[in-house]
């Protein structure tokens, strides 16, 4: 397949730096990323803990560094929407995220919802139907998406359920390495299943070395495993017993299918970099800025 050229925006999870939101801002420009995303689950980005001042004084240290924010990360672990018990105050801290979202100038989250059970009739399917439904038309309202990062389960699969909420304000962050490492799924494909719904994406590369049981790795409420640890995925990543993460272009991920795939269905948004595991993250995000750069014209 001949190369493809690209005209996306590049990204970085400032979290992936490990050294605080304002240096890995810094660290982000300094790589030459165009934009940014940011944790907004707790800490400094917590809703909670930005006044409307404090607000305005990040939106305006990100732009004075000629940056801006690609999403927020909402991600909020434990079981996602799973668990009816919890869902209230998570649906409520996600509506909180998305309009501070709004506020700094992104019009997207992205988020895990909890692995989608195949069985359509199961508690659990209906119990995550409802509280996406309420927030797929929340974020509508607003003109927001908040948007489920792909690898728990097929894109087929995925496709099903956002078809059945009624808008497409929860839509998808496409990360083609969760779907190699966990699923086996194949992104290209993947991509043109769920291409009515790609929001935002992850660029991030990965091996599949074992076969696992996704909720293994994702948890499923009312399963004996652990539930979502983004920690513990990032250990498991980093030993390789099933899986491992790796710099980009150094994995399974087909990136000639699939940015040819991404420029096939019209994406114009943002390849935002994601770097979870290694002893010196800052070094691979330099490398996978340039690695895609490569792909421009």
């Amino acid at each position: 397949m001949a190369r493809p050229v690209i005209t996306n925006k590049i990204g970085v999870i400032v979290d992936s730096f490990q050294v605080g939101v304002k240096e890995g801002l810094r660290k982000a420009k300094d790589a030459g990323a165009d934009g940014v995303q940011i944790y907004a689950v707790q800490g400094e980005f917590d809703p909670a803990n930005l006044p409307p001042a404090a607000r305005r004084e990040w939106k305006d240290y990100i732009a004075s560094l000629g940056l801006e924010i690609s999403a927020l990360v909402g991600d909020l672990g434990g079981h996602g929407f799973q668990d009816p018990a919890q869902n209230r105050a998570k649906i409520d801290k996600s509506k909180r995220i998305m309009e501070l979202a709004k506020e700094l100038g992104t019009d997207i989250v992205t988020t895990h919802i909890g692995i989608v059970p195949q069985n359509r009739d199961s508690q659990i399917y209906e119990t995550m139907h409802v509280a996406c439904e309420e927030l797929s038309r929340y974020a509508h309202e607003m003109n927001a998406y908040f948007a489920i990062e792909t690898g728990p389960e097929t894109a087929s699969h995925l496709k099903m359920f956002l078809d059945g909420l009624g808008s497409k304000g929860v839509s998808v962050n496409f990360d083609p390495a969760n779907m190699v490492m966990v699923t086996g799924d194949d992104p290209v494909q993947g991509v043109h299943a769920l291409k009515d719904y790609i929001v935002h994406t992850h660029a991030k590369d990965g091996i599949k070395l074992a076969e696992i049981d996704p909720r293994n790795v994702y948890g499923q409420y009312g399963y004996e495993a652990p539930a979502l640890d983004h920690d513990k995925i990032a250990e498991m990543a980093e030993n390789g017993l099933a899986f491992r993460e790796v710099p980009l272009g150094a994995g399974s991920v087909d990136w000639n299918g699939y940015l040819q795939a991404l420029n096939d269905i019209g994406y114009k948004g943002y390849l935002t970099i994601e770097r979870e595991v290694g002893s010196n993250p800052e070094a691979d995000i330099r490398l996978a800025v340039e690695f895609l750069k490569g792909f421009r014209a």
